[in-house]
């Protein structure tokens, strides 16, 4: 029971109506105890939780997350604490001060500090990434249920500030997460001050004692601020006695289930049938008004909510149940702060008595006793489509308190087809209540001006046209970087240089060699636009209707354009298509990755590459996307390319695993846009470009690339059903990638005493490579290799290099690189090379 109050003033908060202590339970089967501040018993209950690294829960009263709560007093403890902060500050370090919240329990408890502080931002932790919003920071919870916390706000120096730090969790036990907060955010934007609020105190005196040293070791103040104080008694083996008892409780509760429409207890599953019967609430929630604090609260905004409020308030009173006299406003996880913001202005404005909590994802026994702080549970499944996969989600002590309505507030991520289902959120309040209202609030996206440029586009940037491809490169076309082939192949080989941080010099075509790339072209093309029809038709029934491609510059280039000219031919579709760089041994540009999460769902991007030989560069994708994820936590990129080849049997989606003369392969620039390779160097790529590459306008005389493009899209009509049927004999077959070219190359690279797989570059496409930018050793050739050899012969007999023929190789060539090369090295045949 509590006692009401003038805003602001402390609030009472008793035991429950018959005397009983809601700890009492635990208390005695456990033996834990509370000793401290005498209202500590007022303020919180105790519960066992389902975590194998802690046994109990301290449940508060007056948190409005476990236990019902009048809304008045939920918001009034905060406040206060937050007036409490104002009082210790001073007025001049509030307002240079930014108050921290922890997701999820505390997310609207410190929203309400800082109403009480009223003159700083506000952010809160979140277990929610976003896409193209950066984290400025993270940290461990350990004991929780969900421990990683992500900062993400919307404007990056909201943290960077060197004002005080207010962090509000609502319990300080053993001062673990503020350690690791302080820790992490110290490193990044150190400061002089912090501050600690919470509303109860419970360490012990070597825990207190740790958060002092801390203090004085990174040379800071640290207060700290309570509603109340005291300790937990925790008796040995306390965990493991309550794991058991949760074990034993939870095995009863499955085999006698409470009914349906039972008051206590674990409500079982509401059988499946049509969807549950609500009423959906329009509040009209200002635009642009950030449902909460998750990218950041300012006393600006505040002030657009307070005058928003009276009005969604009516709102909410005028779609009510005529007569409802007990309702209860139920918030959405981390969303509690909004939702504690109408309860209260609705409990203001009617003699309706209303009441407040949310939905957690924290896993809680249900006991039906009185002395026990979690009497029902509510169980149903997540309904945002959260970053760590599905799971329960769970609302207590909702379950037959005798509410009128309950009101379900949630942001628009919240309201999905899981929320509506028959088995979802609002079914199981159906159960328990005679109506039931939505109100979705919208999820706030921040629209924070990209700090990097837009694509580059031809002409100015490449001899495609502008539609086509999206160049997220950076021009270094008026920058010096090629050298003598010989010369970058010793300092990449004695780890002197990368092989991005130069380019080789543009290899000029002869007559000959032109007019074999022509032939070539005028053979292959029906056989290349099959399987350009095949590997498009697969990404669009596979990996999304409407892909957004992403090549990887400059082999997937073409590729990826004529990909986008085959959705264009077969399905009317415009795609969008960019070109990013990765480079082998450093990654993919994140740059390009944040700027395609600020513009698409990554969900929709499929990386394109030309072909595959070992694999090298599936595997190099893979791990730079994990890292990216990682660091930026931005998810549903996925690691799988599209290729036109994948003669090395590296990928599950591809054009064909025949190797054979693509004629892209043959030719550098003058058949991929007049763009050189992707550069990466650091005195000319900063953290914030994106990788480099040069524009060779001067070779526009010889340029093959709009032709090649052509003399494919030319033969789509005739391929079209050949292309279709393949593509759905593929879609039902294993293409699990067998890995056979990565074996191959090992085995060749012991066989010719290389003992290095990245001077062993297989099939047609990689050898044409190493005839063109590196020093060529020598050509292994199938034996039987007909006309797809024919440019890769020409090569070799002008460089000097041996081609040998090799019964069973599993690719028509592999090309290896000189091994140990230097510019002493004796004869292409390496005679003279010590192996």
């Amino acid at each position: 029971m509590e006692k009401a109050v003038n805003e602001g003033e402390h609030r009472e908060v008793r035991d429950d109506a018959d005397g009983v202590w809601s700890g009492s339970w635990v208390a005695e089967r456990l033996g834990v105890g509370l000793a401290g501040d005498g209202r500590l018993t007022g303020l919180l209950g105790l519960a066992l939780r389902r975590n194998p690294k802690r046994a109990h829960l301290l449940v508060s009263n007056v948190l409005g997350k476990h236990v019902p709560q009048s809304p008045s007093v939920v918001y009034g403890y905060g406040v206060e604490l937050g007036r409490r902060v104002r009082d210790l500050l001073g007025d001049d370090e509030a307002r240079r001060a930014v108050v921290l919240g922890y997701a999820e329990t505390a997310t609207g408890l410190g929203h309400s500090v800082a109403d009480g502080l009223g003159l700083a931002p506000y952010l809160h932790s979140t277990r929610r990434p976003v896409a193209g919003v950066a984290p400025a920071g993270g940290f461990e919870e350990s004991h929780s249920h969900a421990t990683s916390h992500l900062l993400l706000p919307e404007d990056p120096a909201l943290l960077a500030g060197d004002g005080p730090l207010v962090l509000v969790d609502d319990e300080f036990s053993t001062g673990n997460t503020v350690l690791n907060t302080v820790r992490d955010l110290h490193g990044r934007y150190p400061r002089r001050r912090y501050v600690v609020v919470a509303l109860v105190d419970m360490r012990s005196s070597a825990d207190a004692g740790r958060l002092e040293a801390f203090a004085r070791e990174i040379g800071a103040r640290v207060d700290l601020v309570a509603a109340a104080s005291g300790t937990v008694r925790l008796p040995e083996g306390v965990l493991e006695k309550g794991q058991e008892l949760v074990a034993r409780y939870e095995a009863a509760a499955s085999q006698f289930p409470a009914p349906l429409s039972g008051a206590r207890g674990t409500a079982r599953p509401a059988p499946t049938g049509p969807q549950p019967d609500y009423d959906r609430i329009d509040l009209h929630w200002p635009a642009d008004l950030p449902d909460g604090a998750r990218h950041g609260f300012t006393p600006a905004h505040r002030e657009r909510l307070e005058d928003a409020l009276p009005a969604m308030a009516r709102r909410l009173a005028d779609a009510l149940p005529q007569g409802a006299r007990r309702v209860h406003i139920l918030g959405f996880e981390e969303l509690m702060y909004a939702p504690l913001r109408l309860a209260r202005e609705l409990e203001r404005t009617t003699g309706i008595e209303v009441r407040y909590s949310t939905t957690t994802r924290s896993p809680v026994l249900a006991v039906d006793d009185p002395g026990y702080a979690i009497r029902t549970r509510l169980a149903f499944p997540a309904h945002d489509d959260p970053a760590d996969g599905p799971g329960e989600r769970y609302a207590y002590n909702v379950a037959g308190a005798g509410f009128d309505a309950v009101v379900a507030v949630v942001d628009s991520a919240g309201d999905t087809p899981a929320l509506h289902a028959p088995d979802g959120l609002l079914a199981r309040l159906a159960a328990h209540t005679p109506r039931v209202l939505l109100a979705v609030i919208p999820s706030y996206a921040p629209e924070r001006p990209s700090m990097l440029p837009e694509p580059l586009r031809g002409p100015a940037f490449s001899s495609y046209a502008p539609e086509e491809v999206g160049w997220l490169l950076q021009d270094l076309s008026d920058v010096t970087l090629e050298a003598p082939t010989e010369e970058r192949e010793e300092a990449i080989q004695s780890g002197g240089a990368h092989y991005a941080e130069s380019l080789p010099v543009e290899y000029q075509p002869s007559e000959q060699y032109q007019e074999l790339f022509h032939a070539a072209l005028e053979e292959s093309a029906a056989r290349i636009a099959q399987a350009v029809g095949v590997v498009t038709e697969t990404v669009i029934a596979e990996r999304s209707p409407r892909p957004v491609l992403v090549s990887l510059a400059r082999a997937g280039t073409p590729v990826g354009i004529l990909m986008r000219r085959w959705a264009q031919h077969r399905h009317g579709l415009d795609l969008p298509h960019y070109a990013v760089s990765i480079v082998r041994g450093r990654g993919i540009d994140a740059n390009a990755l944040r700027w395609l999460a600020r513009h698409h769902d990554p969900r929709d991007v499929v990386f394109v590459d030309g072909w595959t030989g070992k694999g090298a560069i599936t595997r190099e994708l893979a791990q730079a996307l994990e890292e990216f994820e990682r660091t930026d936590g931005i998810t549903g990129f996925s690691p799988e390319i599209a290729v036109l080849a994948d003669p090395g049997s590296c990928v599950r989606t591809y054009g064909t695993r025949e190797d054979f003369l693509i004629p892209s392969a043959c030719l550098n620039s003058t058949v991929s846009g007049l763009i050189s390779r992707t550069v990466l160097r650091a005195d000319l790529v900063g953290p914030h470009d994106f990788h480099g590459a040069k524009f060779y306008r001067e070779l526009a005389g010889t340029d093959v690339s709009v032709a090649f493009l052509d003399a494919v899209s030319a033969r789509f009509p005739e391929v079209t059903d050949a292309a279709c049927a393949q593509a759905k004999e593929l879609l039902a077959t294993d293409r699990s990638p067998t890995w056979d070219g990565w074996a191959a190359v090992e085995r060749i690279s012991e066989e010719y005493a290389v003992h290095d797989v990245n001077l062993v570059k297989p099939g047609v496409g990689e050898t044409t490579r190493v005839m063109l930018r590196r020093v060529p050793w020598k050509v292994l050739a199938r034996a039987g290799a007909g006309s797809d050899l024919d440019h890769v012969r020409l090569l070799a007999e002008q460089r000097g290099v041996p081609v040998e023929e090799v019964d069973g190789l599993p690719y028509t060539c592999v090309g290896l690189i000189h091994p140990k090369y230097t510019r002493g090295a004796t004869g292409s045949d390496g005679k003279a090379v010590s192996v």
